[in-house]
């Protein structure tokens, strides 16, 4: 069948019989929900965590055991989940019930195979909002005799209860925000048991359905294969990176203010993604070249060069890991495949960020200080949070970089950090110790020697600042610890950044990232380098997280932008893979970072495995043949680098006393200010002059900025269920769950389309498919009506096949589009081979129509 019937012209204005009840809007408040990784409990608070469940079990000394399962939704309201435990030797398999509105019920069944002596033993963990804890929900209560818990007040009340009694059930060491629920204790005797746990609600939290369910339960089988060749490009945006062919000609990036500027003064924002692992030393040179080509004609300008010396890669930048002695010298090969990717991307007019550390892993024969104590028995070591203390390791990071970075590329006979196509340099990749990696250090982390040398410097550092010395040192608390641990974590950074300028590095430095729920407390050390860098990962339902009370991955991102310096995002992705609404997150960062004023965006990644014909998975890292990122990627890197969306006209400063800043965790978890701020302005942080770390320098906020000071003030009024930017351009409903761009040269509607009907300047979007992303944008530069060449990009679920093989299942679009435009257009589509084929389109009243049946896909359509 011909691509041709894909879309049938319309006849007839009526659409009676098109469009469904929707199915957004319904949602209440607090709900709750069966997680399919799970099979347990999810309670939400406005579209956020407010309680999450999970399994753990512990072998002997609290060591952790895998449990592995898989969750089916076998009929509405109806799931089963079965799972195993191979270290503790059992299986568990769960039969859940959705009762009625107002509760849910487990069949719990066990089988030990083995007796198992020594162990801790495990069961569930309940996980609750420690907010909600401290506020509104109070602590949860334990029920008597082991037989569950309860959450809540009289009018909003959850709880959760077992038959028979666990083993035991309690509050971890006396935590109110953690509850463990143990099916087993020492020892697990063989045998079989059942226990039945029932979820009951009341007020006004209500039962929602599953993700699955409220996408629709569909078959994937069913659906279309994709139309991607992993070869080449669905669309060509090269013509953006044309006038910087090769990268560089323009001279080195340098950090100007809060922007990045070419050396000619040339303004700059970069789109990018991430080359990872396999992908940089098994590519075939060929492939090398041709994937150049394709990331260009894709949008990129910016591909950083990652997990080139991680452990689990081989070979890696210093050779083969099963055969390594040391990671002293680098792998003449591993180099020569690095040069060849910088070389070929500079020639498709795109940059390259390069990461000097990312998990190297140190051996004995790297001769580093108490070595023994990092590898505790195993052949490589970990230098993440040491590095900071240990000057032998200090000295091996400065050895890499001299010899990485004066390295003379092979085929551009310039030495890397010669190389204008080099944009910029990461020193250490997530290795901060103001939050993550500081606890490694103390003295109870069995690793004396490095202990005493972080205490040593703990001391030393409250003597000089005249702080608690029984403080300072206590890196898991606010207070006295923050202050000592950026200050330590800026001498490693002043210093690996003084030796990288002694080498002749010459473009921006990031030190390291924020990530992983990083506090603004671990801002001021970030600021050692030439920008603040961040990562963030999100799950399903980004667009639906309620400002007012939840924090999404946008919200994350926004908060590491700090006053006077420019602000990348090296990763953002979502997770677990595959989220069935990921195709709403390249539209909803790129127009976010366009209105926030940020300089550079990178999803994490292109690929983490070789460009081989023969072998190729479905991967959450691996955007490369994932039609639903690549639905909406092109689209994102035009609006992005094009501008085609305002920046903010009004700028929110959140100024933090030090008391402030260093004495509570603030965070977009817990900030209503952080998260209600980017719906309505530009978002920065001003940090403020601090006694105690004299290399801190305050920036002042830009005139005519809002400055604020309390993390707890909203900009939104306590009912306000969407937001619009103050340009008017952008707008999300966190209740419909509906995101859309309105803008000259790219309008779009992406979330929770099903049933309704978007009206955007140009576009009209009705869809039954409950959930997809709809982007028409201008490829000419001209507004719609002046415009003889438009790209549609439509995003739906992509599903891989069994075992996460490729080709995947795209779910076809049904509903109707319709532009207005100047006539005499037509409409096309292009095969997996590129070649493209014509399509019927109806013109009436200024307006191209255009319907979706349903039944064929195609994830981009070109009007023109």
């Amino acid at each position: 069948m011909t691509t041709a019937v894909l879309y049938r012209v319309l006849r007839i204005t009526t659409l009676a019989g098109l469009l469904t009840m929707p199915l957004a809007g319904w949602a209440s408040a607090w709900g709750v929900a069966v997680d399919e990784q799970t099979g347990l409990p999810g309670l939400s608070h406005g579209g956020g965590p407010a309680m999450q469940a999970k399994y753990d079990f512990w072998a002997a000394d609290w060591r952790w055991t895998g449990f592995y399962s898989r969750f089916k939704v076998e009929a509405p309201g109806r799931y089963s989940l079965e799972g195993k435990n191979k270290d503790l030797d059992f299986d568990l398999r769960a039969n859940i019930l959705r009762r009625d509105d107002k509760a849910l019920t487990w069949t719990f069944d066990l089988d030990a195979h083995s007796r198992q002596s020594n162990v801790k033993g495990g069961g569930l963990v309940f996980q609750f909002d420690p907010a909600l804890v401290a506020g509104e929900m109070g602590a949860p209560q334990l029920l008597p005799g082991n037989t569950g818990w309860a959450w809540g007040k009289q009018d909003r009340h959850v709880e959760m209860r077992f038959e028979p009694p666990l083993a035991k059930v309690y509050f971890e060491q006396g935590n109110p925000s953690e509850v463990r629920a143990f099916f087993y204790q020492d020892p697990i005797v063989p045998g079989h048991q059942q226990v039945k746990a029932t979820l009951t609600l009341n007020g006004d939290i209500g039962l929602e359905p599953t993700t699955t369910e409220r996408f629709g339960l569909a078959d994937p089988a069913r659906w279309p294969d994709d139309q991607l060749d992993w070869q080449t490009s669905p669309v060509d945006l090269a013509f953006l990176n044309a006038p910087e062919k090769p990268a560089g000609k323009r001279g080195f990036v340098k950090a100007d203010g809060e922007r990045l500027v070419f050396a000619d003064g040339t303004p700059v924002r970069f789109w990018g993604t991430n080359l990872s692992a396999y992908a940089l030393f098994k590519t075939p040179d060929e492939e090398i070249k041709r994937q150049a080509r394709r990331l260009s004609a894709l949008g990129v300008n910016l591909v950083r060069l990652h997990h080139h010396d991680s452990p689990w890669v081989s070979p890696n930048i210093f050779g083969d890991v099963s055969t390594l002695r040391d990671t002293q010298r680098l792998n003449a090969e591993s180099q020569r495949k690095i040069d060849l990717w910088i070389k070929s991307l500079k020639d498709e007019g795109l940059y390259v960020w390069l990461d000097l550390h990312v998990q190297r892993p140190l051996t004995a024969a790297d001769d580093i200080f108490a070595f023994d104590e990092l590898a505790k028995g195993e052949r490589a070591a970990d230098l993440k949070g040491y590095a900071y203390v240990n000057v032998t390791i200090q000295q091996a990071m400065k050895r890499f970089a001299e010899q990485y970075l004066t390295h003379v590329n092979t085929y551009t006979g310039l030495a890397y950090k010669d190389d204008p196509a080099v944009a910029a340099v990461l020193i250490t990749n997530e290795n901060d110790i103001t939050q993550h990696f500081g606890n490694a250090l103390l003295p109870d982390k069995q690793v004396p020697r490095h202990s005493q040398l972080y205490m040593d410097a703990a001391k030393a550092f409250a003597l000089r600042t005249g702080l608690p010395a029984d403080q300072v040192w206590r890196a898991w608390e606010h207070g006295p610890s923050k202050l000592f641990l950026n200050d330590l974590e800026h001498r490693f950074d002043a210093d690996m950044i003084q030796h990288l300028r002694g080498l002749g590095v010459k473009v921006p430095i990031a030190t390291t990232s924020t990530w992983g729920g990083n506090g603004l407390s671990a801002l001021p050390a970030l600021t050692s380098g030439d920008l603040i860098d961040a990562h963030s990962y999100g799950g399903s339902g980004q667009l639906q997280r309620n400002p007012l009370t939840s924090d999404n991955l946008v919200n994350w991102l926004g908060a590491a932008q700090v006053v006077g310096l420019p602000m990348t995002v090296s990763e953002w992705n979502a997770e677990p893979f595959p989220t069935p609404d990921r195709h709403s997150l390249p539209l909803y960062v790129a127009a976010s970072g366009a209105y926030q004023g940020w300089d550079a965006i990178l999803q994490y990644a292109y690929s983490q495995q070789a460009f081989n014909p023969g072998w190729r998975t479905a991967d959450n890292w691996h955007a490369y043949n994932d039609p639903a990122l690549l639905a909406t990627l092109p689209a994102a890197a035009l609006l992005y680098r094009r501008a085609d969306v305002q920046p903010a006209q009004t700028r929110y400063v959140f100024a933090p006393t030090p008391e402030t800043l260093y004495g509570r965790q603030i965070s977009p978890n817990n900030s209503v200010l952080l998260r209600t701020a980017m719906e309505k302005g530009r978002l920065q942080i001003a940090l403020p002059q601090t006694t105690q770390l004299p290399w801190l320098q305050p920036r002042q906020a830009a005139p005519g900025a809002q400055v604020l000071s309390d993390p707890d003030h909203s900009l939104l009024a306590a009912d306000a269920s969407a937001a619009t930017s103050d340009t008017g351009q952008l707008r999300r409903d966190w209740r419909q769950g509906l995101y859309t761009i309105d803008s000259p040269l790219t309008q779009a509607a992406t979330g929770w389309l099903g049933g309704q009907t978007v009206n955007l300047a140009n576009i009209q979007v009705q869809s039954r498919t409950p959930y997809a992303s709809v982007v028409v944008q201008s490829l000419d530069g001209k507004p719609f009506a002046q415009s003889r060449s438009l790209l549609i990009s439509l995003g739906t679920r992509a599903v891989p096949r069994e075992d996460d093989k490729t080709p995947f299942h795209v779910e076809p679009l049904e509903g109707r589009l319709s532009i207005k435009a100047g006539k005499g257009l037509r409409l096309f589509s292009r095969n997996a081979a590129g070649e493209e084929q014509a399509l019927p389109v109806s013109y009436r009243d200024g307006r191209y129509q255009i319907d979706f049946d349903g039944q064929r896909m195609a994830n981009w359509l070109f009007l023109k």
